[in-house]
């Protein structure tokens, strides 16, 4: 991509009043605080209705992964890239097996990590550190995703006028000043807004593409000529991958510390079941169209390299503005719905590290803080965890896409724990901390062997190193309870 600016200054100007507006609203959010607790400011008081935890899970879930790296895994992988909509679907789907029950224990014990959870079920504290710590190492690697997809953007936007880290430090202070004002109550209103800004932007998108170019057929005729092996059948290591990557999404996404302080947020039992339910219709809407940005960028310009191609949505989006398709009102649209999706997942993630790193860790190696003491640490951890998270961002070099494989890879290994946990009474923490241990280490020597240049495939067999990391947890914690019974 050459280095014109997407917006004119006055396009910029106004998508500047819009991310600083957000500051505004978490003032509200200060406002709106009943109470300085730590279920007040990372639960927002536990009441959130239907409206605002719907679209507060949709923008949580839909970030900057979804409009920066599934179209930029689409364009790499072609039509093979339509297995991301069911490894969303699957994330809703286990959303609806275990939160409902999740939530009245919530409800009932007053959890507020998913860690709590974890420590009550099993009172085995070995495991709730480590869960706990698998969930920070997982969201740092969120964050981070996401915070990359910020610099490529405000680059396209700015026409490279703002560097790709300065970006990334201004954005984050917008989003850690509004985030510690207000907490969940913040973070929620402004998803509210930005998760239908989200919807709106991809809904467009997708209609103004059809309209300029065409639609699927358009791109299956361009990549029969330009690319062939992008529309050819899946091989079975491929198919295997497929496999394993709707894994990751039922047994990780789902698990997202982020979306279980959702639902413990929830008002009513009803409005969690109802927010789901709308839930499963989205990754129809959301990530086929952005796999389709992806696929017409392709189609479009063929042969970007594995880094440039994290940048297919905003290519489409220079191609229609130079075609005229598109007018600096829709433009400021769609980057308000990229940016939206980005932040509302950033904040989101940033308010759950700092939620672990105080109920977790804090609160257990230094009794005795008061709630309010509490509330105001949880704030001051937060502006950290953002300072180390925009130095990482800056400085690593991988790419979005396989940020996210690497924290859905890790955040897999908790799953026993939740969903064992939930429908097995009977299974021990003990038992559960080893499996977490060997499955996670198995899913860390693999991914780390890759890197150094050994001869371990990062998928052997077509399947990521997290999903053979479970499957060895399970074998593990069957292992042990069967050790442990004649004990008894």
């Amino acid at each position: 991509m050459n280095n014109t600016a997407l917006l004119s200054s006055g396009g910029i100007i106004i998508l500047c009043a819009y991310i600083l507006s957000l500051i505004g609203i978490g003032w509200l959010g200060k406002k709106a605080q009943k109470e300085q607790s730590l279920a007040d400011f990372y639960l927002a008081g536990r009441g959130m209705g239907f409206f605002v935890l719907f679209l507060t899970l949709y923008a949580t879930q839909y970030s900057g992964n979804t409009l920066v790296g599934f179209a930029g895994r689409a364009y790499r992988e072609g039509y093979l890239a339509l297995v991301l909509i069911t490894f969303l679907s699957a994330a809703v789907g286990a959303f609806a097996f275990y939160g409902p029950r999740l939530y009245r224990l919530s409800k009932k014990y007053k959890f507020i990590t998913p860690s709590d959870y974890i420590h009550h079920r099993y009172k085995y504290n070995k495991l709730t550190y480590m869960s706990a710590a698998i969930c920070l190492v997982a969201l740092t690697n969120y964050i981070l995703t996401n915070l990359k997809a910020i610099g490529f953007i405000v680059v396209a936007v700015t026409g490279g006028a703002i560097p790709f880290a300065y970006g990334i430090i201004a954005l984050s202070l917008v989003m850690v000043i509004y985030e510690s004002l207000g907490g969940m109550r913040s973070v929620a209103w402004t998803d509210a807004i930005q998760g239908t800004i989200l919807l709106v932007g991809v809904v467009t998108i997708f209609i103004t593409i059809n309209i300029e170019y065409g639609g699927f057929e358009f791109i299956y005729e361009h990549l029969q000529k330009v690319d062939p092996n992008k529309i050819s059948a899946p091989t079975p290591t491929q198919k295997m991958s497929w496999f394993s990557t709707i894994c990751l999404g039922f047994f990780g996404i789902s698990l997202y510390p982020h979306a279980i302080q959702r639902i413990y947020s929830a008002k009513k039992i009803k409005t969690l079941k109802r927010s789901i339910q709308i839930m499963a219709f989205m990754p129809l809407i959301t990530v086929l169209f952005m796999v389709f940005v992806g696929l017409t960028a392709l189609a479009l310009v063929p042969g970007l390299d594995r880094q440039a191609s994290e940048g297919a949505t905003l290519l489409v989006l220079k191609q229609l503005a130079e075609r005229g398709a598109i007018g600096t009102g829709m433009m400021i649209l769609f980057l308000s719905a990229t940016i939206a999706a980005i932040m509302s997942t950033v904040d989101s993630s940033l308010l759950s590290m700092s939620s672990i790193i105080t109920k977790d860790f804090y609160t257990r190696l230094k009794p005795g803080k008061n709630q309010a003491q509490l509330t105001q640490i949880g704030k001051g951890i937060s502006w950290v965890i953002m300072a180390f998270s925009v130095y990482l961002a800056i400085v690593l070099p991988q790419t979005i896409w396989r940020l996210l494989e690497i924290k859905l890879e890790l955040l897999i290994q908790i799953s026993p724990a939740i969903f064992i946990g939930l429908y097995n009474s009977k299974v021990k923490g003990k038992s559960i901390f080893y499996g977490m241990l060997v499955g996670t280490t198995f899913s860390l020597v693999v991914m780390v062997a890759n890197k150094l240049g050994l001869s371990v495939p990062a998928k052997p067999m077509g399947i990521h190193a997290g999903v053979w990391g479970l499957l060895i947890n399970s074998c593990t914690i069957y292992i042990f309870e069967k050790i442990q019974k004649p004990k008894e």
